[in-house]
C-alpha cells in the first residue's frame, strides 16, 4: 500500500464503518490528503465538507476527527466523490475531487457489474474481484493521481453558535431558534412549516 496509514489504522476505520468496500477506500485516501495539507482536527480545527453521503464520509470522520455533531462535519449531497477541507485558525482550504480519469474502465466495469438486477453466480464472482482490484488501486495510487486538487468551490461555514430554543406553536416541540419559521404570526418548527406550506 502507498497510503501512510497503517493496516491496523486501516483494520480500525473498517470496523467502524461495519465493512470493506472501495467506497471507503476513497475517504481514507481523502483523509490521508487532509492530514497531510492541513492537519489533524486535534492539532487545529478542521473543516470537512463531503459531497456525497456514501461510504468513504466515514473514514473521513473517523480518521480526520471531524464530526456531525461537533460541527465540523458537513454533508452537501451533490452526488459528486469531492471533498472539501479546511482549516479554521488560518482559512486555508482545498477541494479533492475524483480525478474521473482514474482507473476508469475498472471503474466503468464495477458499476456495470453493479448495477444488474438477476447477475448470475458468475458475475457475482466477477463484481467481487473488480471490486477488490478497484480497492487495492486506491490504496497504492499516488494522491496527485487519483484526486484532482483546486481551489475550495463552497466557502468555509462559520462556527457553531448557541442559540435559543423556541417552542412551536403547532407541534409544541422545542427546536433550534435558527431552525424556526414565522408564518401568520406564529412560530413553527421546520416540519410543522412545511405542513403549512402544503396547503398553501
Amino acid at each position: 500500500m502507498t497510503t501512510y496509514f497503517s493496516e491496523d489504522q486501516i483494520n480500525q476505520t473498517i470496523e467502524f464503518h461495519g465493512h470493506q468496500c472501495p467506497g471507503l477506500a476513497i475517504g481514507i485516501r481523502a483523509a490521508e490528503l487532509c492530514l497531510r495539507e492541513l492537519g489533524h482536527n486535534n492539532d487545529s480545527s478542521i473543516v470537512a465538507i463531503c459531497e456525497t453521503d456514501m461510504c468513504g464520509v466515514d473514514a473521513i470522520q473517523f480518521l480526520t476527527g471531524c464530526s456531525v455533531g461537533k460541527g465540523n462535519l458537513i454533508l452537501k449531497d451533490h452526488g459528486k466523490m469531492a471533498f472539501t477541507f479546511y482549516r479554521r485558525n488560518d482559512g486555508k482550504g482545498l477541494r479533492a475531487m475524483l480525478n474521473p480519469g482514474f482507473i476508469n474502465e475498472l471503474r466503468a466495469e464495477m458499476g456495470r457489474l453493479m448495477g444488474l438486477s438477476d447477475p448470475t453466480a458468475e458475475e457475482k464472482q466477477q463484481c467481487t474481484k473488480v471490486r477488490a482490484e478497484c480497492e487495492k488501486e486506491y490504496y497504492e495510487a499516488r494522491l496527485e493521481d487519483m484526486f484532482m486538487v483546486e481551489e475550495p468551490q463552497i466557502r468555509m461555514p462559520r462556527p457553531a453558535a448557541i442559540l435559543q430554543s423556541l417552542t412551536c406553536e403547532d407541534c409544541g416541540e422545542m427546536h433550534m431558534e435558527s431552525r424556526s419559521r414565522r408564518f401568520g404570526g406564529r412560530t413553527l418548527c421546520l416540519p410543522c412549516f412545511a405542513k403549512v406550506e402544503q396547503k398553501i
